[in-house]
């Protein structure tokens, strides 16, 4: 198993409801989730218990949250984060070193609370996944660990779903993260290992939204 842990979604909302779901407090998962014991079934970890997974879920906003994840990635480190609002949806793409329970069940249960600011009825999908180098899987790779399906008045896990539309939607947004490890990267080999790390790519618009940086 890969150590680097993924989150991505991209979910159709206007740009007044992204900046109002910034500011929506963590959900209680259970009130959100419709089966929130069923995070793994039917994919890479099928058969593994949820146990105390939902009770490190963090009390934050998204815009609290994704913020500090921006400022650890200033100050060099691991966690990345890709977060825009661009052609009229949310946009999410993050990647967590290691399996840390409280990020990405924090990330997961506020991505399920983006569901009443949606643009469509339909549901849109949040995928989990851990890939070496943070690439999305093929839509019928057997290496997805988890889906959550997303809809206005609540979301679920789902154990089988053609995940085709959701991998050709997270292109660009993969491409993106692709672009600020890349940027990344070259900002560490030119760093003259004098004095403290620190860099303001993980800022950039090209990477977050501005709104995710100003206080609400």
């Amino acid at each position: 198993m890969s150590d680097s842990f993924m989150v991505a979604a991209r979910i159709p909302m206007t740009r007044e409801a992204f900046e109002a779901w910034l500011d929506t407090p963590t959900p209680d998962p259970a009130a959100v989730i419709a089966n929130p014991t069923a995070v793994f079934d039917g994919w890479y970890w099928d058969g593994r218990a949820v146990e105390d997974e939902w009770e490190s879920v963090e009390t934050t906003t998204p815009r609290e949250y994704f913020a500090d994840r921006v400022g650890w990635a200033c100050d060099g480190e691991p966690e990345t984060t890709v977060l825009l609002h661009r052609d009229g949806a949310l946009e999410a793409y993050l990647f967590h070193l290691g399996y840390d329970e409280a990020g990405v069940h924090t990330a997961l249960a506020l991505l399920a609370a983006a569901g009443p600011h949606k643009s469509a009825d339909a549901e849109d999908v949040v995928l989990f996944w851990a890939e070496t180098s943070g690439s999305l899987w093929r839509p019928e790779d057997k290496g997805w660990l988890a889906v959550l399906a997303v809809g206005r008045t609540g979301a679920r896990f789902v154990a089988d779903l053609d995940l085709a539309p959701a991998v050709a939607a997270l292109k660009p947004v993969e491409q993106r993260f692709f672009e600020l490890v890349d940027r990344l990267g070259e900002a560490e080999e030119s760093w003259d290992s004098e004095g403290e790390y620190r860099t303001g790519i993980p800022r950039e618009e090209s990477f977050v939204d501005p709104a995710v940086l100003r206080a609400g």
